[in-house]
């Protein structure tokens, strides 16, 4: 039962990831039908986060209140209707309005389901959860580029996408009983697992934990997150991290058509392949943290990130432009998850779980400001500066990675 369950939380992270993409691949076109300026999918960018930002930090109670499944449907709710609206729209303030259900339901669903894979399942699936999300962000593109490339139908393509999350939204409701009960399910398992493997597991576990306490509690008991080694350094890696992800997925499009004479079918089909690399990256992410460690993951994945920015900021032909999108999202793929799973091991387990928050917190600021912050770049200087903004992102988010990984050997 929890590994078919397990399959409708993929599901759940799937409509996570489409509306995340569909608005960078349809705005070439979809600006012009409601006489919209081109900057305008930033604003439209903040007003979503924002919406992110606060469901976010509301869904520790909502989720104590409602449970996981309860909030996850609810959202999925918002989500999919937020979508039929956009392909109604007839004007930005619409869009804008539409914005706000959008990121709101988008908050709570991230937060929701990734507190809920890392309570009850294995490490491994964390980093499969986030391969969902990029199924789902690759798909967006994908559906749109077809619905444009028939009719030229931005509308249709949002229409489809928000029938499959009304689809969504009824497998929610028929399992929504099942939820608490395989969360039960599952803690049973962990604690027969450990019994059975060490009768007195519980009382060595114990006493480990209080060694512990006594031996960090200098270094890793610390009453503010902030104050602890490596946080400052570690925020900003997630802040450039997702800045640079969704830059790339909001305005790789409006490059490749702009700048580079692409037609916005066409655009829009490299960028499903952008996300197809985050997803197919994770799904690999996934067997490989079997065998490699995350932090040698997340600096190999932060390397080929570069690589790939830098095929796009040379004037090669492109093919070679389309393999630096591919580059970057297979780059991109074990970072996000990685910074997750390595946070009790970095900063202890007392600081986890409050790390966790600034962290995300860190991830939808820098989805709310650098995103936008290129849309004046491209309306006031030029769009062709894409590339050289998105590799100075990633060298920032490397600097910082390594800046934590430096701080914290030499506090050992």
């Amino acid at each position: 039962m929890a590994t078919l369950f397990l399959i409708v939380i993929y599901l759940s992270f799937i409509s996570l990831g489409i509306p995340d993409s569909m608005l960078g691949a349809a705005w070439p076109v979809m600006h012009q039908y409601i006489h919209a300026p081109m900057g305008a999918a930033g604003t439209l960018s903040v007003i979503a986060s924002v919406g992110t930002i606060i469901s976010s930090l509301a869904s520790g109670k909502l989720l104590e209140k409602l449970g996981t499944g309860l909030v996850t449907l609810i959202s999925c709710c918002l989500t999919a209707g937020a979508l039929l609206g956009f392909s109604f729209v007839p004007s930005l303030t619409w869009l804008a309005v539409l914005a706000i259900p959008l990121g709101i339901g988008a908050g709570a669903v991230d937060s929701g389901l990734n507190h809920y894979v890392a309570a009850h399942y294995q490490a491994h699936h964390m980093s499969w959860l986030h391969c969902f999300w990029g199924v789902g962000a690759t798909s967006g593109p994908i559906i749109m580029s077809y619905y444009m490339g028939t009719d030229s139908s931005w509308r249709g393509g949002y229409q489809a996408v928000a029938m499959i999350q009304f689809g969504l939204v009824i497998i929610l409701l028929m399992t929504l009983p099942l939820w608490n009960k395989v969360a039960r399910l599952q803690q049973e398992a962990r604690a027969r697992e450990k019994f059975s493997a060490d009768p007195h597991a519980n009382e060595v576990s114990s006493a480990a934990d209080e060694s512990q306490d006594t031996t960090n509690s200098s270094s890793k008991s610390v009453t503010h997150p902030l104050r602890i080694r490596g946080v400052s350094f570690t925020l900003l890696t997630f802040l450039f991290y997702c800045g640079a992800e969704a830059t790339v997925g909001l305005w790789g499009a409006s490059f490749l058509v702009g700048d580079r004479g692409i037609t916005p079918e066409t655009a829009a089909g490299w960028v499903s392949l952008y996300f197809g690399g985050i997803t197919l990256g994770r799904l690999i992410t996934g067997f490989l943290t079997l065998q490699i460690a995350n932090r040698k993951l997340i600096l190999i994945g932060q390397l080929v990130a570069v690589l790939g920015g830098i095929l796009l900021v040379l004037p090669l032909p492109p093919i070679l432009l389309m393999s630096g999108l591919i580059l970057i999202g297979l780059g991109f793929a074990p970072i996000f998850p990685g910074l997750l799973h390595e946070t009790p091991a970095r900063f202890g387990e007392k600081n986890s779980a409050r790390l966790m928050g600034y962290q995300l917190a860190a991830a939808y600021i820098g989805i709310t400001i650098l995103p936008p912050l290129f849309g004046l770049v491209a309306a006031y200087i030029q769009i062709g500066l894409f590339p050289a903004v998105v590799l100075a992102y990633i060298v920032i988010m490397l600097f910082s990675s390594e800046r934590v990984s430096q701080k914290l050997k030499y506090a050992q």
